[in-house]
């Protein structure tokens, strides 16, 4: 008798649990991936790792919580790309607002659901001034609204609207004014499948009853990539490596301007390395043209085709780190995201020339900070001016004893004398006429 309950309770035992893993096994998996932020590429890197975890997780379903004004172009067109070639089906739970690049990406998703209150629309592509930009930026954002939506099923001409205030479409759009939906609104022309609450109610609304949420996992490393890729960080760290040039110009050697600039070019290129955005022979550009400006400046004379290529060099291997291009294969990077990573990087360098000129001008003129003198050198204390008899020499014809750039040393009738020359520089040697006399120095000429 106590054999056959226990045979029976053991095969009770095995189906019950059986039946539980099956029923476990039919609840559907639901990721859910957060747009509450400017559409930057922090954002785009973040998608591109939930996708992979989704794709990996074999999730059913993946709902966007989106909740965005909009951001840049670029990095808009590749979340979109993303979701629409993404297998997983995706629907987007537009919680307050979708504009401008937020609207894109919402059109991109199979389905659309708004909360009360919210919004879509405004798509018109403008500058950090709000201003609208020229009509070629408009033109392409209109092409991408107008595909995006065909390609699930809606009104492309009302998403062309979103960005074009002149198109008119009756009953819907007037003429001069950028279209954009409130909830009921676009439920009612196609762009809303319904107005919902919660997330739990959009994945129920899409059919499923029983599901488990994941969510994106950043770690302490993601946190720091996403902050050190923001545009704003790399405009500052550029602003740090060129002011840190210039500043090591001012007073050559190794100190704190040259070790500031080495570690912002360090944290620039780093994140961008580890994306795969920044490649070795990018990174080499940069520093090649540093090169050429160091021995510019104190190695080959004046200022001419070093410096320049330099200058030149160094812009370039700044703004190819920012673009996704393949070697020297550019077919699939679009030009707004070009002309964007230019903007940026030569709006940063035009920026900190300017802040680095007038911060050396307060630094090396305050005497409370040390590089100033803040004594007065009185003749009651023994001192005494530069000997005036040097004015004499202005007139007299010598050589340049040492190379003059501008400073050095010059030789006239056997004597040697502090002198500084009008031009960039005069070479070792040269003949020289002496055309003033300034603060102990005389000022000299090259003798032609």
């Amino acid at each position: 008798m106590k054999a056959i309950l226990f045979i029976f309770l053991s095969t009770f035992f095995l189906f019950t649990n059986s039946m539980a893993q099956t029923l476990d096994s039919t609840k559907k998996k639901v990721y859910i991936f957060k747009v509450n932020e400017e559409i930057a590429p922090p954002v785009v890197r973040r998608m591109k790792k939930a996708f992979v975890q989704a794709k990996a997780d074999k999730v059913d379903l993946i709902v966007l919580h989106m909740n965005t004004y909009g951001g840049e172009l670029s990095a808009a067109d590749t979340m979109r790309t993303l979701v629409m070639q993404l297998k997983i089906p995706v629907v987007v739970f537009i919680d307050n607002n979708a504009a401008s690049a937020g609207a894109l990406i919402s059109i991109a998703c199979d389905s659309i659901y708004m909360r009360e209150g919210a919004n879509i629309g405004a798509a018109t592509v403008v500058n950090q001034n709000a201003q609208a930009l020229p009509d070629k930026y408009q033109s392409y954002m209109r092409a991408m609204m107008r595909s995006t939506a065909e390609a699930n099923g809606r009104n492309p001409e009302i998403a062309e609207a979103m960005v074009d205030q002149d198109l008119y479409i009756e009953n819907v759009s007037d003429s001069g004014k950028v279209l954009t939906f409130t909830t009921s609104e676009a439920m009612a022309n196609g762009f809303c499948e319904a107005q919902v609450e919660t997330i739990d109610e959009v994945v129920k609304r899409y059919g499923f009853v029983e599901y488990e949420k994941q969510e994106l996992k950043l770690s302490a490393a993601d946190t720091i990539i996403d902050f050190f890729i923001s545009p704003y960080v790399h405009g500052i760290l550029i602003m740090v490596i060129v002011g840190g040039i210039y500043f090591e110009l001012q007073s050559p050697g190794m100190g704190f301007p040259s070790i500031a600039s080495l570690v912002a070019a360090t944290l620039y290129f780093a994140p961008l390395y580890m994306e795969g955005l920044a490649e070795n022979w990018e990174i080499l550009i940069f520093i090649v043209g540093i090169i050429l400006i160091v021995l510019e400046i104190f190695v080959i004379p004046g200022f001419g085709i070093a410096g320049v290529a330099g200058i030149s060099l160094l812009i370039i291997g700044l703004v190819l780190s920012l673009l996704a291009n393949v070697r020297f294969d550019f077919s699939f990077v679009a030009m707004n995201t070009i002309l964007e990573a230019l903007f940026i990087v030569l709006l940063s360098v035009f920026g900190a020339i300017i802040l680095s000129f007038q911060s050396a001008k307060m630094i090396f003129t305050n005497p409370k900070l040390g590089y100033a003198l803040s004594t007065t050198q009185k003749h009651s204390e023994g001192y005494v001016a530069s000997d005036s008899s040097l004015s004499n020499l202005v007139g007299n014809e010598g050589s340049a004893f040492s190379m003059l750039r501008p400073g050095g040393k010059v030789i006239i009738d056997g004597e040697v004398y502090d002198a500084i020359c009008r031009e960039s520089f005069i070479e070792k040697g040269s003949a020289i006429h002496v055309v003033d006399f300034n603060t102990a120095q005389l000022v000299v000429e090259k003798r032609i």
